[in-house]
């Protein structure tokens, strides 16, 4: 038997709110404010956190930061002083790990988002935003989550960006105004 689509809904809202409810907001805010200060942001997520992560490159950029998209062609060099901010739920992704050591050597601060502070991704980031959430590593066996695979990992991190928008945005100054004056208008 299947559940009807509300239970569906209230289910799912559920595990993210649980999930939410489970972040450290000192956490977030010391992550902001690594960002902020960030002379250039790169970022980097694979699968469909990739999607999230670019998600939130874009309010970055509409936030007036130094953002960019590993793979983008114009994606510039890292150094000291920059951030390269990276997700990877399951903790083990090798090109993520690959490229935080890249991000390392050469001076920058990783910051990592994760569902596994023990995973080989959390022993290399200088900083890592704990979203305790099933990934598709953790889906197998005793699930715990009504959605499939890394959702549950994948929704959570839309709505962790979107208050770390909220947050940077306070701390930037940035209004509604300016934020959409760097929309594109190439739709």
């Amino acid at each position: 038997m299947t559940q009807a689509g509300s239970e569906l809904f209230a289910t799912a809202l559920g595990e993210l709110g649980a999930v939410l409810g489970r972040i450290d907001d000192g956490r977030v805010d010391a992550a902001c404010a690594m960002l902020a200060g960030a002379g250039k942001i790169v970022v980097y997520g694979c699968g469909r956190e990739a999607l999230q992560v670019k998600g939130f490159a874009m309010r970055l950029f509409h936030l007036g930061l130094p953002v960019s998209v590993v793979g983008d062609m114009t994606t510039p060099p890292l150094g000291q002083g920059d951030v390269f901010l990276a997700s990877s739920g399951p903790g083990e992704t090798a090109t993520v790990l690959t490229l935080m050591r890249v991000a390392r050597e050469a001076g920058a601060k990783v910051v990592l988002l994760t569902a596994e502070p023990a995973g080989s991704a959390a022993k290399l980031a200088d900083f890592t935003l704990l979203v305790p959430a099933q990934t598709m590593a953790s889906d197998q066996g005793a699930r715990s989550s009504v959605l499939p695979m890394g959702s549950l990992f994948e929704g959570a991190l839309f709505l962790v960006f979107e208050v770390m928008v909220l947050k940077l945005k306070a701390l930037t100054g940035a209004t509604p105004e300016t934020m959409r004056t760097r929309h594109t208008n190439m739709e």
